[in-house]
């Protein structure tokens, strides 16, 4: 009784009119932009992180939230109609979705993103709606050396569950922790590594950051491309209605999807893209049903699995965040800079001191994704004229438009060229096989790991121990030494190597 209690106040928070207002903008806004290729939804929340400094903490949240969702469904219209996966989470969408608009079934394979998707967000959020009570509780429990703890086991998450080499991931996230490093010690106030430039005293822009490698790198990435290969199928996409046939094939995908989803969000460096590639592997592995097409050749499954696994695992990997403040992957860690910038700390305090705010949020999801759903099938033909926009005028407009966005936060000229310094890091990621995201993870997770090693030091009055002498903490590193321990024995290693085999 005490969740419909706490629910009934976020929907009379999320369904008041400025709210509803602009959990629509960001809705559409985050289809706007994540409909072009090569712009995922961290890059479009970086990109449009600054619209919301002006707003009240809570509308910003739900716009934001929306602009999440909303990426992430514009990412499937692009890899289904373009051939180009927006994001990452999005490559698999790519292999099957592709093919289905090939042989003129552009329309069913949106459908069976759009509603596969829908369905996995509804489940999801009601997932984070349940577990945030007892979470939160839990959260209690946590002291610096315990909040210490839970970082190291998100970064060894983050490496585990990261697509691509162990290696390269350790030498991301260390990066990012270096990154974290500059600025202004908190306890001495005196500068460090910022090379007596001004403007590094309060550290590196998160905004740029994100910007630079996640938008900057993409574009670059995406204008090296030839022509050839932005095809797009805006005459195949007649009918949206998936067949009976359609719909017996893709409702257990969609169910598959939506429970594995919901769990790998919630872990350390899981997210959507771990989801998605999980989900895809084990539809493979099922049993197909007579007269069912072969995977890569435009089964749904292989379309329906994904979309439901990525977008419940987006809305699950909130409940980390606002129940213990660890950002769990990439994007979430941009949802931590957007609440530090409203004066909100993410954590299991947010429930007690602002459960307007914690509720809302919550409940604007179930509306969001209703809006998405809306949004995204009937006006499908909006988002293929959008794509047919040529290059040399889209991504000009694009690159203004970040400009102006990080320029607008501290109307300084020099995060504009630390965008575009990134931007170049963020193209020499791409070029190199190397996932950017722990980068992110490490700048947001860095100052904070410090921060609570250095009080549980001084609490100890300098004994290491304490991490191994409170049983949650012990508990926590022994997991977190456990997962290095058997991702670097050579089966898991070669078994992980395949389940990221992009075709």
């Amino acid at each position: 009784m005490e969740l419909f209690s706490h629910l009934s106040i976020g929907f009379g928070v999320a369904f008041t009119p400025i709210n509803l207002l602009y959990a629509f903008i960001g809705c559409l806004m985050g289809t706007l932009i994540g409909v072009l290729p090569g712009i995922g939804p961290l890059a479009t929340i970086a990109m449009l992180l600054p619209a919301t400094y002006a707003l009240p903490p809570v509308s910003a949240l739900i716009m934001l939230a929306g602009i999440y969702y909303g990426a992430q469904y514009g990412g499937s219209t692009t890899a289904i109609l373009v051939n180009l996966p927006g994001e990452a989470s999005s490559v698999v969408t790519v292999i099957d979705g592709y093919q289905m608009a090939r042989q003129g079934r552009a329309g069913p394979a949106l459908a069976a993103a759009g509603l596969g998707s829908f369905f996995a967000g509804c489940v999801g959020t009601l997932v984070l709606a349940g577990f945030a009570i007892p979470l939160t509780e839990v959260a209690f429990l946590f002291g610096p050396a315990e909040y210490f703890s839970l970082m190291v086991l998100g970064l060894i998450g983050a490496i585990v569950l990261a697509s691509g080499s162990i290696l390269k991931s350790v030498g991301v996230i260390l990066l990012g922790l270096m990154m974290g490093l500059v600025g202004t010690d908190v306890n001495s106030g005196v500068a460090r590594y910022s090379f007596d430039i001004p403007e590094l005293t309060d550290g590196i822009s998160l905004l740029a950051i994100a910007m630079g490698v996640f938008g900057y790198g993409e574009i670059i990435s995406n204008l090296g491309k030839p022509a050839s290969q932005r095809e797009v199928f805006s005459a195949d996409v007649k009918s949206l209605m998936p067949t009976r046939e359609d719909f017996r094939n893709m409702a257990p995908a969609v169910m598959r999807g939506t429970v594995l989803g919901s769990a790998l969000g919630i872990l350390p460096g899981g997210g959507a893209t771990m989801s998605a590639f999980a989900a895809y592997t084990i539809e493979k592995k099922v049993k197909a049903r007579a007269g069912e097409v072969p995977f890569g050749t435009g089964n749904i499954r292989g379309v329906a699995g994904p979309e439901a696994a990525n977008n419940a695992a987006s809305q699950t990997s909130f409940i980390p965040l606002l129940t213990l403040g660890i950002p769990p992957n990439a994007v979430m860690a941009l949802m931590v800079g957007a609440m530090t910038i409203h004066n909100i700390q993410p954590g299991p305090q947010v429930m007690t001191s602002n459960p307007e705010l914690f509720w809302g949020l919550i409940a604007s999801m179930w509306i969001g994704n209703a809006m998405l759903v809306i949004l995204n099938l009937p006006l499908i033909g909006l988002w293929i004229k959008l794509l047919t926009v040529p290059y040399r005028w889209l991504f000009p407009a694009i690159v203004m438009f970040c400009a102006i966005g990080v320029y607008s936060t501290n109307n300084n000229t020099f995060d504009i060229w630390m965008v575009g310094l990134f931007g170049i890091l963020g193209y020499a990621f791409i070029k190199l096989g190397i996932e950017p995201a722990p980068l992110v993870l490490g700048l947001i997770l860095g100052p904070m790991m410090e921060e609570n090693l250095r009080r549980a030091l001084l609490l100890s009055r300098g004994d290491w121990t304490v991490f191994f002498t409170r049983g949650l903490s012990a508990s926590l590193l022994a997991i977190a030494a456990l997962l290095l321990i058997i991702v670097l024995s050579p089966a898991v290693r070669k078994k992980r190597e395949e389940a990221f085999v992009e075709d």
